[in-house]
């Protein structure tokens, strides 16, 4: 799931912020919509993001402690 380097560099962004909202993301990477929005989904069923809506926009939230449960089993290899 990490192995494309795009959304490896879409989760490094979001890792950056407490919180990204999506249009941020928009505007940081030349992607469609459709491209932005399946990398998400996939980060997002990987338990690595959460989305969160806000109204009308959308917010990405790393989630560290996720994150840490991969860290730990790759270290178990």
């Amino acid at each position: 799931m990490l192995a494309d380097p795009r959304r490896f560099e879409i989760l490094q962004h979001i890792a950056a912020q407490p919180c990204m909202a999506c249009t941020d993301l928009r505007e940081a990477f030349p992607i469609s919509a459709a491209t932005l929005s399946h990398h998400l989904k996939e980060l997002e069923s990987a338990g690595l993001v959460e989305a969160e809506r806000c109204g009308k926009y959308l917010n990405v939230v790393f989630q560290r402690a996720a994150w840490r449960g991969y860290l730990a089993a790759l270290t178990k290899l």
